[in-house]
């Protein structure tokens, strides 16, 4: 069986991804402007500034949208259908996309409370995902 195509971490997402593994939830904070990002990079997305900082994060948040998957896009995938690919709000501002799991993908709902879970894929790979809260 193929296994799912998995995050490749560089410098901007190494931390992350450390982090991930630890199971902690952890994003990018600018020390110029104030404002929370995600995805992981080099400069603020807000004011373009370098000067990042990674802060622990709730790990909680809302589902703003979502589909149900019943087609695998990858041979890794093709045992894990039907799945859930949704855009999550996070409680600190950011919005992320990921997978909701614990739950029958019928259920999931626009707005639903999630809260951050962890799938250790491999010895050295650690996927956040959701679940309803």
């Amino acid at each position: 069986m193929a296994q799912i195509p998995l995050p490749r971490p560089y410098q901007d997402t190494a931390p992350y991804w450390a982090a991930a593994k630890e199971h902690r939830f952890i994003l990018q904070k600018c020390r110029d402007c104030g404002e929370p990002q995600f995805y992981p990079r080099g400069v603020c997305s807000h004011c373009l500034s370098s000067a990042l900082d990674w802060i622990e994060a709730s790990g909680k948040g809302t589902v703003y949208s979502f589909t149900v998957n019943h087609r695998a896009p990858h041979p890794g995938f093709a045992g894990k259908t039907p799945f859930v690919l949704a855009i999550v709000a996070l409680a600190e501002g950011p919005r992320m996309m990921t997978n909701i799991v614990d739950c029958d993908p019928e259920t999931v709902k626009v707005g639903m409370a999630v809260q951050v879970t962890y799938d250790d894929v491999t010895e050295e790979v650690t996927l956040p995902m959701f679940r309803p809260a």
